[in-house]
């Protein structure tokens, strides 16, 4: 050196060649970096959620209930036995009174119930008829007080001129002829009933259905005759009663009703009935 400060010149190349040296620096680093857009392009993995495990549940149907039924129908009574006359009893028929050795059979016939009822009286005497040939030997007629109205395999409910049956007067007829005293009525009593099944002879009664209530409908026939019919005419045999209560077989079936309902029932028609006239017969 010889000593001399250095001149401006000099300070501005040492600047300069630092300068020179800094920025060699930078874009050495900046070429190692990676580009802004490799970045967006990586595929960075996302995080893996463990699932929480549900608990399983069991889905049970509802328990199904049978429904009870509410209504009680009626129940045959196999074993009846009759009651003897009380203190109290009337003097016409003791308090209570049940026919058991009465036999019944389920009609052939769809609207065939008053052959069937017929066979089945006839029977408690002594008396065998055939269903079939019963019914066939019954006069036909629009009328039910002169004979079978309809088609006996019809369907049931109807009232004339369509399917209906027939009333007392011609059953109790054709019954004569096979020897029985029957006898043909209307306008009877409960009494009466209980006079004639205190005896031990069950009546041939005419109600509605399976004694239910009805109604009375007026019917004029072909020739002009005036009658009473109603629609599911039907008949039972009554085998006994109660102080409040009736009871009757219907096809081969005993039930038994109050003394308020079968009246209802059996008033529809007029309170008509076949029974059995003997000596001492009041009807």
């Amino acid at each position: 050196m010889n000593g001399k400060p250095p001149s401006l010149l000099a300070y501005a190349m040492i600047g300069f060649m630092g300068l020179a040296v800094l920025v060699s620096v930078f874009q050495v680093e900046k070429a190692a970096r990676p580009q802004g857009h490799a970045l967006n392009n990586l595929s960075v993995p996302s995080a893996t959620r463990s699932a929480t495990p549900t608990k399983a549940i069991t889905y049970r149907p509802a328990p199904t209930r049978t429904p009870t039924s509410t209504r009680i129908p009626p129940t045959a009574t196999k074993t009846l036995t009759p009651v003897p006359p009380t203190e109290t009893s009337s003097p016409l028929f003791p308090d209570k009174f049940y026919i058991t050795d009465i036999k019944g059979h389920r009609q052939f016939y769809s609207i065939g119930c008053e052959a069937a009822a017929a066979v089945d009286w006839a029977r408690y005497f002594g008396v065998t008829i055939n269903e079939k040939e019963f019914q066939d030997e019954l006069p036909i007629s629009d009328n039910p007080d002169l004979g079978f109205v309809g088609d006996v395999e019809g369907s049931w409910g109807h009232i004339p001129p369509e399917d209906y049956g027939v009333h007392a007067g011609p059953v109790a007829a054709l019954l004569r002829d096979y020897g029985l005293n029957a006898k043909a009525a209307k306008g009877l009593t409960l009494d009466d009933i209980k006079a004639s099944v205190a005896k031990g002879n069950p009546v041939i009664v005419w109600v509605i259905g399976n004694v239910t209530y009805g109604t009375p409908e007026e019917y004029v026939d072909s020739e002009g005759n005036v009658t009473t019919v109603a629609a599911y005419e039907h008949v039972v045999i009554v085998t006994g009663y109660g102080s409040q209560t009736i009871r009757y077989m219907n096809n081969s079936e005993i039930y038994e009703v109050t003394n308020k309902l079968f009246s209802a029932s059996w008033g529809v028609l007029g309170n008509m009935a076949i029974y059995l006239e003997t000596e001492d017969s009041e009807q």
